[in-house]
């Protein structure tokens, strides 16, 4: 199947047009022309090898929106024409406990990731940058005409990355929840701990974002250079969702967890974070980690966003301007996430 795309072909080069193929559909594939396509912070990590072992060209993204343009014969959830998404992986081995269980991203095997590995086959796999994608049905979302489309887009990755925690440990009414960071995982993160019914408060380094926090849901904005800020919440806090990708100080955040209290990381710094055995020893804490969801739990995701209108705040960008883009996500500069409006690809 000819598919064309942006790819970047070594760590130092910018993303350009790129023709590829992709298989043609299997008896249980699903074939999506995608609308949309979210970048992700760790789109930026794997296109500048900054996690190391890149495989190249590289068409990044996976964050995918759009509509079913085609079926195997054994398809039973998707019809053409019928609205899809596909996130961060696109198949599993299946048959191990973990699969078993639902827990497909933390297959035993490894799963296959939507770009950036290898399928079981050894092929490459291409991304979302792209004008359509080629996927078991297992492994495709349904979407809720109910919801801009274009928004729904990083509910498949900055979504279910802050859900399946908050979900996980349980949070909840009575519940105190710390959200570490303000970007394209923290405004997921507020908005769902915020839906869930707990006292939010939300960590930032910017006073420019305090407006923003509170009219997305933080009961309380702290700014984290205020060290007095932020020692009035000492032993308080029964979960922290920390989202920040870039290095900083995590033990002045354990150190605001109550007894048992967990924080969890959920941004991915491309250098190792130090930890203070006495930061974890005291009130028997918990450091933590999460990746996305499982199949069930996004689709469940996607359904809970459909029911209480929960979307990502997004700026829609152009493919033509992938560096620009890429550039305002290092810096932190977007609110929250940038969406591609793939029809603005080139029909070349």
């Amino acid at each position: 199947m000819k598919s064309r795309g942006y790819a970047v072909h070594d760590k130092k080069s910018p993303l350009v047009p790129f023709n590829f193929e992709r298989r043609e559909p299997r008896a249980n594939d699903v074939v999506v022309e995608i609308a949309y396509s979210g970048i992700c912070h760790s789109d930026i990590h794997q296109a500048r090898d900054e996690w190391g072992g890149s495989i190249y060209p590289m068409v990044p993204g996976h964050e995918i929106v759009g509509h079913v343009t085609a079926v195997g014969g054994d398809v039973k959830k998707f019809k053409v024409g019928d609205l899809a998404a596909v996130g961060v992986i696109v198949d599993s081995c299946r048959v191990c406990a973990n699969c078993k269980a639902g827990e497909q991203q933390y297959c035993m095997k490894g799963a296959v990731e939507t770009y950036n590995k290898r399928d079981y086959e050894g092929v490459v796999m291409y991304g979302g940058y792209s004008n359509n994608i080629v996927v078991n049905e297992n492994y495709v979302h349904t979407v809720s005409p109910k919801l801009n489309l274009a928004a729904v887009a990083p509910l498949l990755c900055a979504g279910i990355t802050t859900y399946s925690p908050l979900r996980h440990w349980k949070v909840g009414k009575n519940s105190k929840v710390g959200v570490v960071g303000l970007g394209g995982l923290g405004h997921m993160g507020l908005k769902f701990a915020h839906s869930f019914g707990a006292h939010v408060v939300q960590f930032t380094t910017s006073v420019n974002k305090i407006e923003d926090a509170k009219k997305l849901g933080a009961d309380e904005v702290v700014v984290t250079k205020d060290a007095a800020a932020v020692a009035k919440h000492a032993g308080s806090f029964d979960f922290i969702l920390d989202c920040v990708s870039a290095p900083h100080d995590i033990n002045q955040y354990l150190g605001l967890l109550k007894l048992n209290g967990t924080l969890c990381l959920v941004g991915l710094p491309e250098t190792p974070l130090s930890v203070a055995p006495f930061s974890v020893v005291a009130n028997r804490r918990s450091l933590a980690g999460s990746g996305i969801g499982g199949m069930k739990e996004t689709q469940e995701m996607l359904d809970y966003c459909a029911e209480h209108n929960i979307v990502s705040d997004i700026e829609l960008t152009s493919i033509d301007k992938l560096a620009e883009a890429y550039e305002r996500v290092v810096k932190a500069d977007v609110k929250y996430r940038f969406v591609i409006d793939m029809a603005t690809l080139s029909k070349g």
